[in-house]
């Protein structure tokens, strides 16, 4: 394989549209290493997203198709109407890991059935800090055992399917209260700290045989004090020696400011694969033109001296190797129906009720439309609203309401609106259940899923709605 040839290998970037255009066919008869889909490719529906991946493979049959589907909050095949399955902090709170690995499993079958062969799941993080950003309801809770009994679960289901699964972010994004789409967190932690909560949910994620690890653009002084652990050796090399994760490490989007900001995608590229990286996610909406970029400065920095092309070869060949699986263990008649009886019963032990209801006859919903995070993206969430008030509006219908809100604690406007709330009213939080100066009645929802929405519903029907 020429010189040329191995930096496309190491190049998962993504293209919008719902149809794989001309120049990215030619990309990938070069050597590309992939694509990663994002709701842009997936508007169409399933059918689509099947021809879209069949027309990768007819050039580049090997060809990594990656996707976020996280379940929950985070999905890219169900944006219109919410993700079939529990999101990881409902299934945490419903503790209940043969579901969980159920839920991995219906994932990775879905996928599988439209040709996509990597999900950049599961989240592995440990969200200690309730503030947290970007990660929230997309882990399994904030205990590191319980995260990690249930990362090996969900990968294990995934990947009976015949999907590799990619843990992530390596070492740990839970601790920090930026968000790596925009800023560079820092997780301040001993190396203590991080191999007893950090790491745990990793180990477990490499036991169960993940195929990948996915980095984060968070910098760990006690590592490395200047690099993000996505274009860091110590913090790689920690991953490959402590943990012995022989599979294929990934790195974040490296379009988010906490890889690129201070000095673009192409050195970001080359960092991180000198610092053992293998696969390297661009972002969405890229070009033919950031493609070559990257590629002329991965070819420039191995004829420089700056990157050994024995890293880039070696980087490649486990690329090229990640398709290389088994096939999956095809599903089961009755299956389906079985998953979906433990999702309706593992919804209904994950939503909580804080304080009483009050009658809820002749309710009207409320959904204060605070926005989501990048990684969710713009699908809906909450129950049908009678109307929608922006964070911070205290002009409310009158009560009884019920309203809908997401990580409220940590929002001083969406707070202002639930002070505002007129008697007899009761908040639905679809986010991270945090702590709240109000003494309002609270449903914990634990994450926005159509399971979710049917056990929420089934509370408020209790209380008259």
């Amino acid at each position: 394989m020429s010189l040329e040839s191995l930096a496309l290998r190491v190049l998962l970037p993504s293209f919008s549209g719902t149809t794989v255009p001309a120049g990215v066919l030619r990309l990938l008869e070069e050597g590309l290493g992939g694509l990663c889909l994002f709701g842009s490719n997936t508007a169409d529906g399933p059918d689509a997203v099947a021809a879209y991946t069949a027309s990768v493979r007819s050039v580049s049959p090997g060809a990594v198709v990656a996707v976020d589907e996280e379940g929950g909050d985070v999905t890219r095949l169900h944006v219109p109407d919410g993700s079939p399955v529990l999101g990881p902090l409902a299934l945490g709170a419903a503790d209940d890991l043969a579901l969980t690995g159920a839920v991995g499993r219906a994932i990775g079958l879905e996928l599988a059935s439209v040709g996509i062969t990597l999900d950049l799941g599961p989240v592995a993080d440990v969200n200690s800090n309730a503030d947290n950003p970007v990660i929230g309801t997309r882990s399994f809770g904030s205990s590191a055992a319980a995260a990690a009994a249930h990362v090996a679960a969900w990968t294990l289901g995934l990947q009976s399917a015949g999907v590799a699964a990619c843990a992530k972010h390596f070492p740990g994004h839970g601790d920090t209260a930026e968000d790596s789409h925009l800023a560079l967190p820092v997780l301040n932690v001993d190396l203590s700290v991080l191999a007893e909560r950090e790491l745990v949910p990793f180990e477990a994620a490499v036991g169960a045989g993940t195929a990948a690890v996915m980095t984060s653009h968070v910098v760990v002084p006690a590592l490395d004090p200047e690099l993000p652990a996505t274009l860091s050796a110590p913090v790689l090399g920690l991953l490959r020696e402590r943990l012995g994760f022989r599979g294929v490490i990934v790195s974040d989007a490296l379009d988010m400011a906490g890889a690129s900001a201070s000095r673009g995608i192409p050195e970001a590229a080359v960092l991180s694969v000198a610092a053992g990286a293998d696969l390297l996610c661009i972002g969405a909406d890229n070009s033919l033109e950031q493609m070559r970029e990257i590629q002329a400065a991965l070819v420039t920095a191995v004829r420089s001296g700056r990157l050994a092309e024995q890293r880039l070869a070696e980087a490649a060949k486990r690329v090229t190797g990640l398709n290389d699986s088994s096939a999956g263990r095809p599903a089961e008649p009755g299956e389906e129906s079985q998953t979906n009886r433990m999702l309706a019963a593992g919804a209904a032990r994950s939503v909580t009720v804080t304080g009483t209801p009050p009658p809820l006859a002749g309710a009207r919903t409320v959904r204060v439309d605070s926005p989501g995070t990048i990684a969710i993206g713009g699908a809906p969430w909450g129950l049908p609203a009678d109307t929608v008030v922006a964070p911070g509006s205290t002009e409310l219908p009158p009560g009884p309401l019920v309203l809908q809100v997401r990580d409220a604690h940590r929002q001083p406007g969406v707070l202002a609106t639930l002070a505002a709330a007129p008697a007899g009213s009761v908040v639905v939080e679809w986010g991270w259940p945090g702590r709240r100066a109000d003494d309002l009645p609270t449903i914990d929802a634990r994450g926005w899923s159509q399971p979710g929405a049917v056990a929420v519903t089934d509370v408020l029907r209790k209380a008259g709605w």
